[in-house]
């Protein structure tokens, strides 16, 4: 293993030469010791120790340096190595500094210069900081960083995998200064854009969702082959059943082809859930229940498709896209649906994710501030969206094809809506045409009651409209209805009730015993986020009375 670095920063050449020189003699053995003589260059430093998957320990700055205080570098050497421990070297007692650095980059330590004799007044303090450097345990890294294009699809999907699994990340444009020295320092160019560089410094060059998955600590595999319950989908609906499941003992594994959450998770605010009178955001809410379903014993897998379900025996087979398989007694589905896309718009297919979004893209929103942004769709949805987007841009067209908004959306997102002023709401108004070179510039549209269309300058689509499920992986399998939602209980044809021995299904059991849907994807379900949790569970009750019972 690499040697842990200390790192020194002062402008002044003795000074600088001085410390290092000191450290070297007494750490020099099991620590690689580097100087830098400006923020700057100490800031360079990092970005290459952290490409070389090497470590900080300890960084000493000066406080006094031109251009970049020791406190201004502090806080930006805590993105690239949060876990360093950190020193304030200054000349004279500066009441001010040391308060400003305790209070913003949580200093460890405010030491004096000169520092003679550095085994009475430098030694023991590092020894103190390695020593609590060692002792801490490993934190997730935060500086993971993505360089690609600005109007790129894939480094949009990356962008949001990484935002929507709660990682920290940056994401640098391959042309802008930083952007290029990141490049440079991991042996690539943009012609192998997008570009991954994890907190250890590994370069992924155009990887798959799973490659920056596994890199950045999301388990991607499943660690048993047998579950006493598997839960397909990690929506509120699904993370509701396996918070259940893992807190009344069944061995639980929850499988999101994306990230938990699923469309409640891109929500900028939910605000008529119970118990949250102030609103909350759909990432919020669902990084609560998914920590709390982990410590509950739930196995969470990310980035995992199901392709197929199955009978083997007396088990449910759930087969991976890459051909692996898992077995459970029971299963809950909880896939959720989909935004419906424009395909039948003229140009529009062109640009996903170069300016036109499905869903509320929420890593996208501060990228318009003062600018114009056009949202597709009337129901709540649309609504967050259209009031998350006004924070940032200097004007929101809200573009639905019905007369009002009051017949799909709830009174109080209506009354929110009416009172910002720079969100306008088009009624009879639908999207025909889309144009632009290399990503979204130009909308068509078009007034339903007139025909009279009207072209405009556009960069920014965000579309909310429909709801399809995703279950044709499901086909031949459990019954669905005539739009895909499965069907589950007292709505299964007559020929699906009575299997399994002359056995009724239960409420929420599909035509598969031991197969539960619930959620969005569930045929005839109220699609709010409050049913969706208690649907999941009450589903695992109902799993408890098919183990008891088969």
């Amino acid at each position: 293993m690499p040697r842990p670095v200390i790192l020194t920063v002062d402008d002044d050449p003795g000074v600088s030469r001085a410390v290092a020189r000191d450290l070297r003699r007494e750490y020099g053995e099991h620590h690689r010791i580097v100087r830098a003589d400006s923020g700057e260059a100490a800031l360079e430093a990092l970005r290459e120790i952290a490409l070389r998957g090497e470590q900080v320990a300890v960084i000493l700055a000066d406080q006094r340096m031109p251009r970049m205080s020791g406190v201004e570098f502090l806080e930006r050497a805590m993105d690239l190595f949060p876990r360093a421990r950190r020193v304030l070297l200054t000349a004279y007692a500066d009441t001010d500094a040391a308060i400003t650095a305790i209070n913003v980059v949580d200093l460890d330590h405010y030491l004096l210069k000169p520092w003679d004799p550095p085994e009475e007044k430098l030694y023991p303090v590092v020894d103190q900081l390695l020593e609590a450097w060692r002792r801490a345990p490993d934190r997730p890294s935060t500086d993971t960083r993505i360089v690609g294009h600005r109007w790129s699809a894939r480094s949009y999907e990356l962008r949001d995998l990484l935002a929507r699994n709660q990682v920290p990340f940056r994401f640098h444009l391959a042309d802008d200064p930083e952007g290029a020295r990141l490049l440079e320092a991991a042996g690539c160019d943009d012609r192998t854009l997008p570009v991954v560089i994890t907190g250890d410094g590994k370069a992924l060059v155009e990887p798959t969702d799973a490659e920056v998955a596994e890199q950045v600590g999301l388990s991607t595999h499943a660690a048993a082959e047998l579950y006493d319950l598997a839960v397909v989908g990690g929506g509120p609906g699904g993370l509701g059943a396996a918070v259940y499941g893992g807190s009344e003992g069944l061995r639980t594994v929850l499988v999101e082809s994306l990230a938990t959450g699923g469309q409640a998770g891109t929500s900028s605010r939910i605000e008529n859930y119970l118990g949250f009178p102030d609103g909350v955001s759909g990432a919020q809410l669902t990084d609560r229940a998914r920590r709390q379903a982990v410590k509950f014993g739930v196995e969470v897998l990310t980035t995992r498709t199901v392709t197929g379900l199955g009978v083997r025996g007396g088990v449910r087979i759930l087969t991976f896209d890459d051909g692996s398989e898992i077995a459970a007694h029971a299963v809950v589905l909880a896939t959720g649906v989909s935004y419906r896309t424009l395909d039948d718009v003229p140009g529009l297919t062109t640009f996903a994710g170069e300016g036109v979004f499905y869903g509320a893209a929420t890593t996208e929103a501060p990228s318009c501030t003062d600018e114009v942004v056009y949202v597709v769709g009337g129901a709540n949805s649309a609504g967050q969206a259209a009031m998350n987007f006004s924070r940032y841009a200097r004007r929101v067209v809200m573009l639905v094809r019905g007369q009002s908004l009051a017949a799909s959306m709830s009174h109080y997102l209506i009354e929110q809506i009416e009172g910002v002023d720079h969100i306008e709401v088009r009624t009879g108004t639908e999207v025909v045409a889309a144009e632009g070179e290399g990503h979204l510039e130009k909308l068509t549209l078009r007034d339903r009651a007139t025909g009279e269309e009207e072209r405009v300058d556009a960069q920014w689509l965000f579309v909310f409209i429909g709801a399809q499920p995703r279950t044709d992986w499901l086909d031949g399998t459990v019954e669905r209805d005539d739009r895909g939602f499965v069907l589950t209980g007292p709505d299964l044809t007559p020929s699906s009730s009575g299997r399994n021995g002359g056995r009724e299904p239960l409420h929420l059991e599909t035509s598969l015993p031991g197969v539960f849907a619930v959620g969005d994807v569930r045929g005839g379900s109220v699609k709010r986020v409050a049913s969706a949790v208690g649907e999941g569970a009450m589903a695992v009750s109902l799993v408890h009375r098919w183990l008891e019972n088969r």
